[in-house]
């Protein structure tokens, strides 16, 4: 018996176009009549994501890939990670020594010299959600501000795998290599490129959902997981079940127990919840 759903928000609810099917809607306001929690798993940060957790009435976020899991229905932080000043000033070490796209999250504005990559993808999607701050520096701006950092995302349109290396090798935290070509091509912005993900160490969707589970006094039986992407990978391991939307990357579905007919532009998250949910009729 499932008791808690998670899913990650762009490509598994939310389609390439950034809009939400009629059919994923409907899965969701019969989940909460059948009260079944819902938690909206994303690599956004909440500052990005709340209007669409409001839009969607999820009982829970684990927001950054899990820096920040928040009780949605009360406002209560459950937990929290952060990047530390020694953390980002390592991070910058590489960044400017190969002359990278970077920018940062913090808790309530994206950090950045110039819209390029994501932050662009981010500039469009929620211009009135999030505020931008173009700076000349990002570290010197975070370091002048005392900003809170939740992430970095590392971006370019060349091969991220050797900066990846380095960064592994001379930081203790989590790097996240994810590449937006070929049939995966970033379409809001027109654009293929690879990016980093840089969290603490141990942030993943994985751990914050056995964090929220043991919070909840949940096992990891009772937990079904949706996704499409290589982030999501660590949270089917922290689930009894764990399904990859049509859509997703090779590599997602290799790993799911079950991959959907649909895709999220169709509606792939409602076949998921219609499949393993026993509703009554």
């Amino acid at each position: 018996m499932i008791k808690l759903i998670a899913s990650d928000l762009d490509g598994t609810i939310i389609d390439n176009k950034h809009s939400i099917p009629q059919g994923n809607l409907q899965a969701i306001n019969d989940l909460q009549k059948a009260n079944i929690p819902f938690v909206i798993c994303t690599g956004k940060t909440y500052s990005v994501s709340k209007e669409i957790c409001k839009n969607l009435n999820a009982s829970f976020g684990i927001f950054g890939n899990g820096s920040q899991i928040i009780d949605l229905t009360t406002g209560k932080e459950i937990a929290r990670q952060i990047l530390t000043l020694n953390d980002l000033e390592l991070c910058f070490t590489t960044i400017k020594k190969h002359n990278l796209h970077v920018h940062a999250y913090t808790e309530n504005s994206i950090v950045t010299t110039n819209l390029e990559y994501m932050d662009l993808r981010n500039s469009i999607l929620f211009p009135n959600q999030i505020k931008f701050e173009i700076v000349d520096s990002v570290l010197d701006y975070i370091k002048k501000q005392n900003c809170t950092v939740f992430k970095l995302i590392v971006s370019s349109s060349s091969n991220l795998s050797p900066i990846k290396e380095e960064l592994m090798s001379t930081t203790n935290l989590t790097v996240t290599h994810i590449t937006k070509t070929g049939k995966y091509k970033d379409k809001i912005i027109d654009k293929e490129y690879e990016y980093l993900d840089i969290s603490p160490l141990n942030v993943t969707k994985g751990k914050a959902l056995e964090i929220l589970s043991q919070y909840l006094e949940l096992s990891k039986e009772d937990i079904l997981s949706i996704g499409d992407n290589i982030n999501d990978i660590d949270m089917f391991h922290s689930s009894g079940i764990g399904v990859a939307v049509n859509n997703a990357y090779d590599e997602v579905k290799q790993v799911a127990n079950y991959v959907t007919s649909n895709s999220a532009e169709d509606a792939g998250f409602a076949e998921v919840i219609y499949k393993f949910i026993p509703f009554n009729t």
